[in-house]
Parts: structure tokens; C-alpha cells; sequence
């Protein structure tokens, strides 16, 4: 563990950073781009300042901890994952700048140990929640209760652990030596980098972050707290005036198919990180879906129902159609990618048997990776074999899954910056529908084990790629994500079941989880078979899969036309929640593009924490107003007291 500076000693100036970051830049054998690295970026940073601290540590944990909660409650609302590297920099660095000023705290965070901290960060509040919002919830509509409280903790840390683990023999070849761009995590090491050399601009985003922060969360209070504290205070709320509006301008035929105005600053935020076109296409999927396709099977009498609940049942078929074909065809035709993922595994194997370099000393030993990947393979069969009696054998199929998936996702996510979210879960969902039939609690969770873990390694590898540019240590990064999945497993799990306390919460008009609806439509339809579904469903799901499958060839055919063409997975997801998350996505995506337009520097300082600010304090404000509502018996129900 490194110490803080101490106001006798302080940290190296800033300028250290001002130079352009060295992305790609370098040549040669394996050996001699390592070398140069060290030399050119790692000397006089990474073995001079402080990285792993426990101020960063307990920085990253408590600031992981909190937007873990942000993530299960956007992730149930919306089914979007939404990265928090970049919110957690801005964030810490603003907080250290108050308990500086403030005097609580004596010298400044180093930039290394803020590399550190979003590390942390980036595993409690990402790494943790993916399984939770989609097989978990999944798992809890399909048998109407959850597994306890301690089973879901250990099996939401087992599966972190093995994403982060997972990531360590692929490191040196996608990083180091092959210097794949991880965009994110450049993005990110821009970000620390801009807040440390330019004072100017790192207080206005931060300053920036905190004001949308609070008036996010008075949003948030005013629109649903407002019934916690008195029912006569209740019409006033942004709710009810929103919705009296709703009635009398649409009506209930509109709005009971859920086309209608809302406002909620959070999902904005979403679509300004989102971007003009996915938010376009969601917004053209979900017009698509309940302005034309509900309306005409209401029309012709097969659907009498006018519930959500009820609708979605119908919609999600086509909607996840188009997704996982879409995501299946991605991966085939980036077979390339997919082949070079191994070969590079195998380069990374070769490796260790060469003679030790100074780099050797800095990066996580192989002995660790099998270590993590042992610990999690023994706790995920014991939680398997004890919560729905899976055999061992199949859990070991799982995880090494989990592992040649993430070889995968690691890379596209490298090459792309677009994590193959869905097609990694849908995979994992096929081979145990095949490996064993008909049992849907044993397809979801064995699922669960290769896309989480996938999921998290290429996360992960982004974070690495961000401490890579500034000259971080890597072992000590590692290190930093690895603390993280404690706090995160923890918090997540809690915020899970305060959010979810019974099964019929999953799929509401307040908390759809579409992503919980994918997983479940594709374990049904697994399990029974397609013959179960009614032929409005199965046509759904074959010109939805028609959809994916041209939405992800033409941009191939039409390269020049690629940018005005929708985006396969925003356009089925779409067909999984409500219209108005559609309609404020490209309301956030639109200004967040006007505002580029009109005054490109003002949108660099303000856009992303402005976006940030508001997602992270609208949603902690809704979990804090979930667990007013539900906290009290919901911990009943864990301390086995009703």
C-alpha cells in the first residue's frame, strides 16, 4: 500500500500530464513496446506518485458503492448500463477539493491515485450489477421470489471476481502490446488528465456535477417523495401534474399504451451519454411498437388488456428478436476479432516463458488469475449446487465459458468500444438451452456466470487502458478493482431487493427491467419450446429477427449511409419498456448534439458531468425513496422477523 503525500512532500505537479498521451505509439517486438512504455510513460509517474492509498481506496468504494445503486436503479428502469469511470473522476475530484478547502484533508489526491479510486470505483458500481438486472430479475418474475439475501451476495461477488481475474492474462497482449484503443479508456484518461492540468476547467465540471446533482434529486423528491411524506401532499407532485396533463391531452388510450410526455431529468441525462443515434433509434422502435403495433392487435381483438404488465408480453418477443440476432451476427462477422482474441491468449502464454523484464515486476502474475478463477469456480458450484441443485459439471461448463466470452468481449470492446452486452448473455442462454433443456432456473444462472463475467473483464480492461496512458501501476490497479467488488456485491445486491421486495415489481409501469424480459422471453421459449407461443409471437419473432439481421448488414452494404441507419439494439429495445424512456433519451441526445453545434468548448466542460450529475442524483434519490418506502419490510424479511 503507497502513502499519501504529505504536505511536507507533496505530489508532482500536474505538468507531468500536459503532454499528449501516448495512445498507439509505439513499435516493435513485444519486449521492446513494454520497454519503451516503461522508459517513456511509467518512469517518473508510476514509480514516483502514490496510486494505491487507502484514501483512494476508500474513495473509490464509498463513490462505487453509491453509483452501484444508480446503476440497478437506471438498469431496472431502462435496461441501459450506463459506465461510471468518468462520473467517479469528477466526483472524487471534486469532493477532494472540498475536504482540502475545507481543510479536513492535507494535500492534494495525486492523479495516479485517482486512477486508482475510479478503478475501484468502476468495479463496485459496474461489475456488480449487470447479473442483477437481467438473470436475477429474471430469476425472480419466472419463480415469483428471489434467492436470500447471502446466496445472491456471494454469487454476484463470485461472478465479479471471475470477470476481474479473467482480464489478467489478456492484459499485456490487448494493451500493452497490441495497444488496442479502448476508447473509453482513453476517454477517461483524458478526463483525469484535464482535471489535473487545467484548474480551471476541473473546478467548472465539478462545480458543474454537484449543482445538477442536487437539483436532480429535488426533482426526484418533488416527483415521488413527495407522497412518502403526507398523501394530501401528493397532487402536487410532478407525477400527478404530469399525469393529469397525460389524461387530458392523449387520454387513456395513449396512455395506457404508454405514449406519453413525462419528466424525468435522469433519463435525458442517459440520452446526452447516449447519443443522437441509438437514442433515435429507440425512440423509432418504441413509436414502431406502441403507437402502431399495440393499436392494431387492440383493433383486431388480440389484446384486451391494457396493463403494461399484460402488453409487454406481446411486444418483447420481436423486440428481443431483433436484439439477439443482431448480437449473434456481430460477433460471427467479427470473426477475425474473435480469432486474434485467442492467438493473442496464446501470445500472452508464450510470454511467461521468456526471460523476466522490468515490466514482469509491474504486471499481475498468472499465478493470481488461476487463483481467482479456482476460489470463484469452487463458490459458484457450491451456491449453484445448494439454490436450485445444478451439477458441478455444469458449472464448470459455465466458467470456462465465462472465460473464452470474455477473450472475446475484451477484444471487441478493445477494437469497437462497444461492449457485446446482450450477445454474450444470449450465447451462454443457448448452450445451456441445449446443454439442459427445459430447466430455466439452471439456463438463467449458468448464463448469468459467462455474460457477467465477460461483461466484466472488458470493463475492466478499459479501466487498465486508462492507467496504462497515464503510467500506473498495473498490479496496483488490479488490485484497486479487486477491493472494489466487496462494497459493490454488497450494495447492489441490498439495493436490488429494496427496489424489487416482491415479485411483482419486475415488469411494472415503475420498474420494467426490460433487460429481465429478454432473459426471460429467451429461458421460456428454451424451455417450452416455440410450439407454447401463440403465432402473433412467433411471427414477431421472425421479422424481428429479420430486422436485426438487416440492421446489422446494411451499414456493411451501405457504409456511406451507416450514420442515418438504426441502431439493431436500441430499435428492440425499445420494444421491451415504455414510449416516453424512448422520447426523453432523444430529448437529452438532441440537446446534447445542439449544444456541440453551438459551442463545442462550452459542451466539453459542461456536457458529460452536467449528464453525469443528474443521472447519479436523480437515481440515488429514487433508491433512497425506495428504501423509505419498502426499507423497513424488506429487512424484516432478511432478519427472517416476517
Amino acid at each position: 500500500m503507497d502513502k499519501a503525500p504529505t504536505p511536507d512532500q507533496p505530489a508532482p505537479a500536474g505538468d507531468l500530464y500536459d503532454a499528449p498521451l501516448l495512445v498507439g505509439g509505439f513499435k516493435g517486438t513485444a519486449d521492446e513496446i513494454e520497454q519503451q512504455w516503461y522508459e517513456q510513460v511509467y518512469r517518473g509517474r508510476g514509480d514516483v506518485l502514490p496510486q494505491l492509498t487507502w484514501r483512494a481506496l476508500i474513495m473509490g468504494t464509498v463513490i462505487g458503492g453509491v453509483l452501484s445503486l444508480t446503476n440497478i436503479y437506471i438498469g431496472l428502469k431502462s435496461g441501459w448500463s450506463i459506465g461510471v469511470t468518468i462520473t467517479a473522476c469528477i466526483t472524487s475530484f471534486g469532493l477532494w477539493s472540498m475536504l482540502l478547502r475545507a481543510g479536513i484533508a492535507r494535500t492534494p489526491m495525486t492523479i495516479l491515485e485517482n486512477n486508482c479510486m475510479q478503478s475501484t470505483a468502476s468495479a463496485a458500481g459496474f461489475s456488480t450489477g449487470c447479473t442483477l438486472v437481467s438473470a436475477f430479475a429474471a430469476y425472480y418474475a419466472i419463480n415469483g421470489h428471489p434467492l436470500a439475501f447471502g446466496l445472491t451476495v456471494g454469487w454476484v461477488f463470485f461472478v465479479a471476481m471471475l470477470g476481474v481475474t479473467t482480464a489478467i492474462p489478456v492484459k499485456r497482449q490487448l494493451v500493452n502490446v497490441e495497444q488496442l484503443r479502448f476508447p473509453s479508456g482513453i476517454a477517461t484518461a483524458e478526463t483525469l488528465r484535464a482535471l489535473y492540468s487545467r484548474g480551471e476547467r476541473s473546478r467548472q465540471s465539478s462545480r458543474a456535477l454537484g449543482l445538477a446533482a442536487i437539483l436532480a434529486a429535488l426533482n426526484a423528491f418533488w416527483a415521488d417523495g413527495l407522497r412518502l411524506v403526507s398523501t394530501k401532499l401528493e397532487p402536487y407532485s410532478i407525477s400527478s401534474l404530469v399525469g393529469r396533463f397525460n389524461s387530458a391531452v392523449l387520454g387513456p388510450a395513449w396512455t395506457h399504451r404508454t405514449v406519453m410526455l413525462m419528466w424525468d431529468p435522469v433519463f435525458i441525462a442517459a440520452g446526452v451519454l447516449m447519443g443522437l443515434r441509438p437514442a433515435a433509434s429507440i425512440l423509432l422502435g418504441g413509436t414502431l411498437c406502441w403507437a402502431v403495433f399495440i393499436p392494431i392487435l387492440q383493433s383486431v381483438g388480440l389484446v384486451t388488456t391494457t396493463a403494461y404488465r399484460d402488453l409487454v408480453q406481446w411486444t418483447v418477443w420481436g423486440g428481443v428478436a431483433c436484439m439477439v440476432v443482431s448480437g449473434l451476427l456481430s460477433v460471427a462477422l467479427e470473426w477475425r476479432t474473435v480469432f486474434r482474441a485467442f492467438t493473442g491468449f496464446a501470445s500472452a502464454l508464450g510470454a511467461t516463458r521468456r526471460k523476466p523484464t522490468a515490466v514482469d515486476e509491474l504486471e499481475v502474475p498468472l499465478s493470481w488469475f488461476v487463483a481467482g478463477q479456482l476460489v470463484s469456480l469452487v463458490g459458484l458450484a457450491w451456491l449453484a449446487k445448494v439454490s436450485f441443485d445444478m451439477a458441478v459439471w455444469q458449472t464448470c461448463v459455465a466458467v470456462a465459458l465465462a472465460f473464452f466470452l470474455a477473450l472475446v468481449a475484451a477484444r471487441v470492446t478493445g477494437e469497437t468500444d462497444t461492449t457485446p452486452t446482450g450477445a454474450m448473455g444470449k450465447i451462454s442462454q443457448l448452450i445451456f438451452g441445449w446443454l439442459s433443456p427445459g430447466n430455466m432456473n439452471v439456463n438463467l444462472m449458468s448464463a448469468s456466470i459467462g455474460g457477467g463475467a465477460a461483461i466484466s473483464a472488458a470493463d475492466l480492461l478499459g479501466d487498465l487502458k486508462s492507467g496504462y496512458l497515464l503510467g500506473a501501476n498495473p498490479r496496483k490497479q488490479f488490485l484497486a478493482q479487486f477491493a472494489g467488488i466487496f462494497i459493490g456485491s454488497l450494495a447492489s445486491v441490498f439495493a436490488f431487493m429494496m427496489i424489487l421486495p416482491t415479485a411483482d415489481v419486475v415488469g411494472s409501469d415503475r420498474f420494467p427491467a426490460p433487460a429481465a424480459q429478454a432473459w426471460r422471453a429467451v429461458a421460456i421459449t428454451l424451455a417450452h419450446g416455440f410450439e407454447s407461443l401463440e403465432p402473433v409471437k412467433i411471427w414477431s419473432i421472425i421479422v424481428g429477427g429479420l430486422a436485426g439481421f438487416l440492421l446489422t448488414m446494411l451499414p456493411r452494404w451501405l457504409p456511406r449511409s451507416a450514420k442515418w441507419l438504426p441502431s439493431a439494439s436500441g430499435l428492440g429495445l425499445a420494444w421491451t419498456f415504455h414510449w416516453y424512456y424512448g422520447f426523453l433519451f432523444f430529448t437529452g441526445a438532441v440537446l446534447a448534439s445542439l449544444s456541440e453545434r453551438r459551442d463545442r468548448a462550452w459542451a466539453e466542460i459542461y456536457n458529460v458531468p452536467i449528464a453525469a450529475g443528474l443521472m447519479a442524483g436523480g437515481a440515488l434519490m429514487g433508491v433512497l425513496l425506495v428504501f423509505w418506502e419498502n426499507g423497513p419490510t424488506v429487512l424484516r424479511q432478511m432478519l427472517g422477523l416476517s
